[in-house]
């Protein structure tokens, strides 16, 4: 019996087929087929795909899982997931549990919204977009954003990423929005991966889900942004600066009951670098319209964070009304300071009985007819 269960603990779990992802990972081009499932694509310099997007692009469109096993390297591309079968990136690696080893990345460079960069759509400018058409990944603008076509249908349904990085690196330094990972009309999981950018690191659009676990996210400007709901779960979100806040959420009106936001749990808050003077200056967000919501749970934070947590959109504009939820619970370390918590009247400090609702992905994930406990593509043991 403990064979059987040593066994079973090797295998990712998978909504089509179970398989050893450690061995998968550090397969050799010519192991692929021995030590991988069916249906796995190489990516690399000496594999049959050079692109990332060009073995996607040879996918099927239909319900079977596809893996695509990149090789070590870093590509420069935009990639694009628009099916709604199961479809999972591995990046090569001998170190599977440990992201701070990821030896892919891919690299885009852009950015938008100033006379340098043009006003395009926040959607043109990320690495990795997870959504069934270019429409439903427009962030539009206004205090509803892009009105997505009436009819589009949910697009990927389990999208994984395993020790990947994804990096928007159009400057140094905030320069407008410029998308690293876009999820919307998408379930999406990111696991060991690190996802970097400035500002807008990462969006998720309407009726989309992102789950990010032992993760490492990076931003200066509202870098955690969108519409839909996020999950972050025993992550490292890095400063690389302060600018608005760290997370930015625009709530929406639905027909039935809705806890679309974004959840950081069990996590950890600090900067990016021991040489950046922020003490004191960082914000956990700020309301993008008055349905904001946004909830840093059990996690430890440094003493980047202003004393009163959260702030006001602007000086002129606060956002801020009886429906906006900027929130935390059970939060430690040197950025949480209860004393300023309470002057600064912004941030809500909430009791067991607040937060019961809001506990675990199952209680905020739904499905796009309102439907709570959409989980089932979430990777709960992710461990190799």
């Amino acid at each position: 019996m403990r064979f059987i269960i040593a066994i079973a603990l090797l295998f990712c779990h998978s909504n089509a087929t179970a398989y050893n992802r450690a061995a998968c990972q550090s397969a050799s081009l010519q192991t692929v087929a021995t030590a991988c499932p069916p249906n796995t694509l190489a990516v690399g310099p000496s594999a049959n795909f050079k692109t990332i997007q060009a073995a996607i692009k040879s996918i099927p469109s239909n319900s079977n899982a596809y893996i695509i096993l990149i090789q070590p390297g870093t590509y420069q591309e935009q990639v694009n997931i628009t099916r709604s079968g199961p479809v999972t990136l591995l990046g090569a690696t001998s170190a599977p549990n440990d992201a701070s080893k990821n030896s892919v990345t891919i690299l885009w460079k852009a950015a938008t919204g100033t006379k340098e960069t043009g006003n395009g759509d926040n959607a043109f400018t990320s690495t990795l977009t997870v959504a069934p058409t270019l429409d439903a990944s427009l962030t539009g603008s206004g205090p509803t954003g892009h009105a997505v076509a009436p009819g589009t249908k949910f697009g990927n349904t389990d999208f994984r990423a395993y020790n990947v990085d994804f990096v928007n690196d159009f400057k140094q330094t905030s320069a407008g929005p410029s998308l690293a990972v876009s999820v919307s009309y998408a379930n999406a999981g990111f696991y060991y991966c690190r996802v970097k950018s400035y500002q807008d690191t990462v969006y998720v659009g309407k009726l989309g889900n992102a789950y990010f676990d032992k993760s490492e996210i990076a931003g200066q400007t509202d870098f955690l942004y969108g519409f839909g709901t996020a999950w972050i779960q025993s992550s490292t979100l890095q400063l690389r600066g302060c600018g608005g806040g760290i997370t930015a959420w625009k709530g929406t009106n639905t027909t039935f009951p809705n806890k679309y936001g974004v959840y950081i749990h069990e996590s950890k808050v600090v900067k990016a670098s021991t040489s950046l003077s922020i003490r004191g200056k960082c914000s956990l967000g700020r309301p993008w319209n008055s349905m904001h919501r946004s909830i840093f749970s059990k996690t430890e934070m440094d003493d980047s964070i202003r004393s009163a947590g959260y702030t006001t959109w602007s000086s002129s504009e606060t956002r801020v009304h009886s429906e906006t939820m900027m929130a935390e619970y059970s939060n430690t370390g040197p950025g949480f300071n209860a004393a300023g918590r309470r002057e600064g009247k912004i941030s809500h400090v909430l009791s067991d009985s607040e937060f019961a609702g809001y506990s675990s992905p199952a209680k905020v994930f739904q499905s796009p007819d309102g439907k709570f406990g959409n989980v089932e593509w979430i990777d709960t043991k992710p461990e190799a």
